[in-house]
């Protein structure tokens, strides 16, 4: 009889450490896993949440996460305004769910200067907030490799040369948001 309980005791304990192991190998896979995630994976899984977003140089912003690219993101504000972030911008993004997704064909190469291309294209006016410096509103004239070139005019008044008054160049590493309504 001694021996029976001895015997047992010990299949316990055996199969105690086994489901220790395997406990302690699902923990570091999923530590492995998650590891492999990024911020735009995390973005990408709260496409079409309200976030609230935190960013360099600027006021945070609240609105509907609509879509994440290769190295940005678009909120739409319930004010009827779109706001182009450059992750390397943000600070915080707040209200995100628990969800994380891979980036797709199409968003992992669409990116910042893509999206400031059409933008251009379409003569949409905009604000842009910079890194070290106040709103700057007008129309981009263009969009290089690294940098945009914004003819300043009055929001309200279209992109004719009697209403720029400045060509500014800035480079995309300095831009931290662009608002359009």
């Amino acid at each position: 009889m001694r021996w029976d309980a001895l015997f047992a005791d010990l299949e316990s304990q055996f199969e105690a450490l086994q489901e220790t192991d395997l406990y302690g190998e699902v923990a570091d896979r999923i530590r492995t896993e998650v590891g492999k995630i990024t911020v735009l994976d995390r973005l990408r899984g709260a496409v079409n949440t309200v976030v609230r977003v935190e960013l360099n140089d600027a006021e945070p912003v609240r609105g509907m996460l609509s879509r994440v690219g290769k190295d940005c993101l678009l909120l739409e504000t319930e004010r009827y305004e779109e706001w182009l972030i450059p992750v390397t911008a943000l600070v915080a993004v707040h209200r995100l769910g628990p969800w994380a997704e891979p980036a797709g064909a199409v968003e992992g190469k669409l990116g910042l200067a893509h999206l400031l291309r059409g933008i251009a294209r379409d003569r949409s006016p905009v604000t842009l907030f910079c890194s070290g410096g106040g709103p700057v509103t007008g129309t981009i004239d263009r969009v290089g490799a690294d940098f945009l070139e914004l003819a300043e005019h009055p929001l309200d008044a279209p992109r004719r040369r009697s209403e720029v008054y400045n060509v500014r160049l800035v480079p995309t590493q300095s831009l931290r948001a662009l608002r359009r309504r």
